[in-house]
Formats: structure tokens, sequence, C-alpha cells
């Protein structure tokens, strides 16, 4: 008997992946991995080799489709498996990544003359180069009274939407005016999936500023923001947003021939990245909390009541699951911390150990930072390096690192950055308990999990609890 299968296409912040899971007993039987041929476009623009601004992050969305087109045949081969049993496809996406496009969805950087554009570009969600924006929105929000402000613990991010759309209006004009659609990229992949322009509860509801309740800000609000912002909605967005769970449309036959899969497949309503982990864990009740580790954190929990309060970046109601009300918070460097300290302040020497036992820097740093006891090399760290989002929401702060000496070793460095993040997760904690929101049980999952034990033990020891880890060989 054919064993059906489902699809999952999971779009991460340097590649993508295709997971297949059999339906029936939830086995992962087939995946692949992709990394995107432009990665993180945080220096110069592919092609023309404009220079980017600091605290940029472009992506190209050309390469969403590049990765596709390798990953789900690879997939399919991993499990021997045919198109034929592939019964659904689910799709994440990080967010909050907006593409401008026209009409009919295809992006502005396809066109030859915008090319050399930043913002015709899709800008990446850990791009922060709309602070100014997102200040302004809250300032204005702030004064206005608005209720969606607390939905997101008073302030919300240079990340989302709204700020990345202000952005835009204000720098490049001229690409606002002809980018006919401001979308999520969770949203693009399953339009271009299905023919079909679906939008999701979950993006629209954390980084859209949307409720099921009230919809989006006014226009009233847009227009005191900025005149030419006020008919962003109508013009731009949708108005009707899907639930997630829900079914977008089915695989269109050009899609299917791209992929390799028959046609007529139903396509569910994108989520985004860290979100579907949560249902993934098993996690279906209040009080637990899942912590997604990669590049950055994303704390994630349920729970039946709604609760407004500071140092959250958002409560939506079904937004992670149906019945719940889904409260997220986070940082927005973890994985990103270490990585950068392997590429710039790790000498030579540590570079030959790697190479000559056949391991990841990262793998070598652990053994060493492993045999310290906490606080033996002195060393403090915050861990602000890509600005805060939990609890400050501040994309312009920095992180800071003291306490160094001449005695000071790559693996007292990794150790203390560990131990930063580990401290900001445990202020997380300590917000929500604060204002009756407590956790009561700690999950962890995500590509740090799998590849950085000592990372989770540290986790453990300074959040005093135990953490149950959820194994995934695609997490």
């Amino acid at each position: 008997m054919p064993r059906r299968t489902a699809l999952g296409l999971d779009f991460g912040t340097e590649s993508a992946r295709a997971v297949l899971v059999d339906v029936e007993t939830g086995e992962e039987v087939g995946a692949a991995v992709q990394a995107y041929p432009d990665g993180v476009i945080d220096d110069r623009l592919p092609g023309s080799g404009r220079k980017l601004p600091p605290d940029w992050a472009l992506q190209n969305p050309d390469d969403y489709w590049t990765a596709l087109e390798s990953a789900v045949p690879a997939a399919l081969r991993a499990a021997g498996t045919s198109p034929q049993d592939v019964v659904g496809i689910g799709v994440d996406f990080t967010s909050c990544t907006v593409l401008p496009t026209r009409a009919d969805g295809t992006p502005l950087c396809r066109d030859p003359a915008l090319r050399s554009e930043p913002h015709a570009w899709a800008k990446l969600w850990k791009h922060h180069g709309a602070q100014p924006q997102a200040d302004r929105i809250n300032a204005l929000a702030a004064e206005r009274g608005e209720r969606f402000l607390a939905r997101y613990g008073g302030k919300t991010s240079s990340e989302w939407l709204f700020a990345k759309a202000l952005e835009i209006l204000e720098q490049a004009p001229e690409i606002y005016a002809r980018a006919e659609r401001l979308i999520e990229g969770g949203d693009w992949i399953v339009w271009q999936l299905t023919g079909r322009e679906r939008r999701s509860a979950c993006q629209a509801g954390y980084k859209g500023l949307w409720s099921r309740a009230e919809g989006y800000p006014s226009r009233d609000f847009f227009a005191a923001l900025h005149p030419g912002l006020a008919d962003i909605v109508a013009e731009k967005l949708a108005t009707e947003i899907h639930p997630i769970g829900a079914r977008a449309g089915e695989l269109t036959p050009e899609a299917a021939q791209r992929l390799g899969l028959r046609a007529g497949i139903p396509v569910g309503v994108a989520i985004i990245d860290a979100h579907a982990a949560v249902p993934a864990a098993g996690i279906a009740e209040a009080g637990k909390m899942l912590l997604v580790l990669g590049t950055s954190g994303c704390h994630l929990m349920v729970g039946r009541a709604e609760r407004h309060f500071p140092g959250i970046t958002g409560v939506v109601q079904d937004g992670i699951l149906p019945g719940f009300f889904g409260y997220e918070a986070g940082q927005p460097a973890t994985g990103d911390i270490l990585a950068w300290h392997t590429r710039a302040a790790v000498p030579p020497e540590y570079h030959a150990e790697a190479e000559r036992q056949g391991v990841s820097m990262h793998q070598v740093l652990q053994e060493h930072a492993a045999a310290l006891r906490p606080g033996e090399c002195g060393l403090l760290a915050l861990d602000w390096w890509n600005g805060n989002r939990s609890i400050l929401m501040d994309a312009d702060l920095a992180g800071v690192l003291i306490g160094l000496t001449l005695d000071t070793r790559p693996e007292d460095i990794y150790r203390a950055l560990i131990e930063g993040t580990a401290f900001g997760t445990q202020a997380i904690l300590e917000n929500f308990r604060a204002h009756s929101c407590p956790v009561d049980e700690l999950y962890a999952c995500g590509g740090l999990v799998e590849r950085n034990p000592l990372l989770t033990q540290i986790y453990a020891d300074v959040t005093g609890r135990p953490i149950r880890l959820v194994r995934s060989g695609q997490a």
C-alpha cells in the first residue's frame, strides 16, 4: 500500500528545506536542504554591486524558487516516495520578510530597470533599516491611544510590515508607487504555488498589526503617519485574511511541473516558521513555552485568555493554534551571535584544529568552552548584537562584552555569548511571570538544539528548570 505523505516547505534565513512526513505515523521519511544562491544580501546588491546601508538585509525572491526546484525532488528521492503519494503541502516562512510586487505577484526586482534599486528587493525579517519609521509608528500610536499597540507590548518593530512599507515610501517613492502589492514571503510562496493570493492570519496578526476583531489600523491612522500611506490596506494589502490550517488552494500545473509533483495537491495557508513548531512539538495547552533556537530565538506559548503587557512582541487570537491566544517574544540574534564570533574573533590555530578533526569551528569551541566553570573567565555579555526584541523592542541597541584581558581565549568569549543569550531568555521568562502569564514548562527545538548541546545545557542552568528537547533532523 502506498505511503501517503505531507510535504512541508520551510523557508529559513539562509536556505529552504523540503520535508516529507508520513501522515499516519508522523515519521519524517525524506528531506533535503538547498541554500539560497544569493544568501542574505547585506553588503552589495547582486549584479550591480550597489553598496547597501548599515542594518540592511535583503533577499532575492528567485532564490526561493531555485531552492524549491532542487529540494523537493531531492526529498522525494530520499523518501523513495512517488509524487502521487503527496496529499498536502504546508508552507512556513521567516517573518516579516516583505516583497514589493506587481499585481500578478511578479517581484519588482525582476525588472531589469529596478535591479539596482535596493527597495525593489525582498526585505528579510532581520532588515533593521526601518527603525526611524518604527519609532514614528510607536509615537503616533501612543499619542492617539491606538488600541492595537497594547497587543504588541506597547511597541512595534522595525522588522514588521508597516515600518518597512513606510521606509520604501519615504526613501524610494517611485518603488512604492510601482508596488501594487506588498506581501509577506510565505503568502507570496502560496500565491506562486496556487495562483491565488491568500494572506495568512499568522503573519498579518504578528507582523501586520491585524486582529480578527478589529482588522488593520484605520485609514485615519495611516494618513496621519504619512498621507501617501493612507490607502495602503485597500491598495497594496488584502482585507480578506485566512486562518492557519485552512486550504489556500491547489497546486497549479505550472508549479507542479517545476517541482516534480502532481497538480491539484491541496496547499495550506502559510504560517511563520517558528510558530509552525508549536503544534509540531505537541504543545496544545497553556503554560508550556517553546524556545525556537536558530539564527534568532523565538519564544512562543498559548493561553486561553488574552493579556496585554510590555515586552511581548504580539498576542494573536488563533495565531498559533485555533482556540488559543498565541503569545510571542524573542531575541533577534542567538545563532547569529555565535556565527559572528567564529568569523571575527577566532585565530588560525583554532581553524587548523577544526580542520584536523574534520569538525566545525562551533564544535571545537563547544568542546573547549564546556571545560569551563560558570563565571570562570570573568566575562559578561549582553546579547544585543542585532538589537533587542524582547523586552525593549529597539533595533538600535548594540551588544556589550566586558571583562576582556590579555588572557581571554576564544572559548571564553564563546561561552560568555551563550550565557548572554541564556540570560536574555531568562529575562523574557521573568517578564511573563511578572504579568500573570507564568511559564510552567520549557521546550526547545531548532538548529541550535540539534548542533549545540552546550547551549541547551547552559539555558537549563540559567533558567533553573529542565528543558524538553524536541528533536528533528530538519529543525
